[in-house]
């Protein structure tokens, strides 16, 4: 913000220097306001701030000569470092009758960002606003008053602002910064907006796809009131992929839901990940882990066997054949797997939650390295308990996959 005012000051001066003539501004100011800007050219400020003071002093000022006075005297306190002194002369030279338009908006501009400075943030925001309804369009004045709004409190006229931001920026094709929607989503939480709060974790986790955003944005899922806890492993399921594990338990419970619904081969996977992580078969847990890995590792051979039996049943119901294809998915057969789970899911019968179902559809079809058919399941879920809400992580997650 600095280099960018300063350049202001010296683009003032500038102008200062063209339009100082004679006939407009008497000697005995023109000349100390000349040293002055002088002054700010070569970067010393206190000795323009002195000469400001001197073209001050000078008394029956007309209202061209006490803008002309007054402008410089800001430009010059900026330069001296001297920030009370040039928020206060910038925004009386704003409020001049005398001061041109264009010049106007540049003097809200350059006081908004020492009020800024200053810590004055309902000043900077007052002034930033008047900039940009008189026609400025500077970014960073944007950004200092939507900064200045959040930091007065005004958490909901932040969010509506930055929120139009973010959409004019995806509507032009561009990506919004990370900053930018970090504060949008802290907007949201001190709003108390978990709704608008996900969805911002959301664009995060798309175009910023960190561990912490990824944990931040499910947990934000699992927290909102009417959550399915049927979809724990789901929930699990997506944690795993992306990264977002923090500790020993969570794989711990994972493995365990996955044994305890059949799935020995997926707890042996997530078994195996949480040892390569380091998590798991260390501390004084050790013992347990590894009477878990063995377990899981004996029971994926009786799944082998107990499928194979069900194969040879003549009938048996939708969940069923739908789990049955799924732990075939898990042991390499994605073809006939898949099939199976399409086809219980098809069928109806014994299902819950369809919804559910489509996740670990969606996942399975993941998991065969079929995306454009996990996206297109994952996209068809729906509901309010959390299912809806998963699967469009799980759909930013695949688009960021190749």
């Amino acid at each position: 913000m600095r280099a960018l005012f300063f350049a202001l000051i010296l683009a003032f001066a500038s102008a200062a220097v063209a339009q100082d003539k004679p006939a407009a501004v008497r000697p005995e100011i023109g000349k100390p306001l000349q040293a002055a800007i002088e002054a700010i050219k070569a970067k010393r400020g206190k000795d323009a701030l002195a000469r400001a003071r001197e073209a001050q002093a000078v008394p029956n000022k007309t209202p061209y000569e006490t803008y002309l006075v007054t402008r410089v005297l800001g430009q010059a306190a900026v330069a001296a470092g001297d920030s009370t002194t040039a928020a206060s002369a910038l925004e009386s030279a704003a409020a001049s009758s005398a001061a041109p338009d264009a010049e106007r908006r540049q003097l809200l501009a350059a006081a908004a960002a020492q009020y800024y400075a200053l810590k004055e943030y309902s000043k900077a925001a007052t002034l930033a606003q008047r900039y940009m309804q008189q026609g400025g369009t500077e970014k960073s004045i944007r950004t200092l008053y939507v900064q200045s709004l959040y930091l007065t409190n005004q958490f909901g006229a932040a969010a509506r602002e930055i929120s139009a931001d973010v959409e004019a920026e995806e509507a032009a094709g561009k990506t919004p910064s990370e900053e930018q929607l970090q504060l949008l989503a802290n907007a949201y939480t001190q709003t108390k907006d978990a709704l608008l709060y996900g969805r911002v974790m959301e664009k995060l986790v798309a175009y910023y796809p960190k561990r912490d955003y990824w944990q931040s944005a499910i947990y934000n899922v699992v927290s909102r009131p009417g959550f399915s806890e049927r979809l724990q492993i789901d929930l699990a399921r997506l944690k795993f992929d992306v990264g977002a594990m923090r500790n020993a338990d969570e794989y711990l419970d994972y493995a365990q839901m996955a044994l305890i619904e059949g799935f020995a081969a997926e707890a042996t996977k997530v078994i195996d990940k949480g040892y390569a992580a380091g998590v798991l078969g260390v501390g004084q847990e050790a013992a347990r882990h590894q009477r878990l890995r063995q377990m899981a590792t004996k029971s994926v051979a009786e799944d082998k066997k107990n499928i194979a039996a069900s194969d040879k049943q003549e009938s048996k119901d939708g969940k069923t054949a739908f789990n049955d294809g799924y732990n075939y998915v898990l042991l390499g057969q994605s073809d006939k797997g898949l099939a199976m789970m399409q086809q219980g899911l098809k069928s109806g019968g014994g299902f819950q939650r369809v919804d559910h179902a489509k996740l670990q559809l969606g996942y399975a079809y993941h998991l065969a390295g079929q995306k454009d058919k996990a996206i297109q399941t994952f996209k068809s879920v729906q509901g309010t308990d959390g299912a809806a809400a998963l699967a469009r992580l799980w759909v930013i997650r695949l688009n960021r996959t190749s």
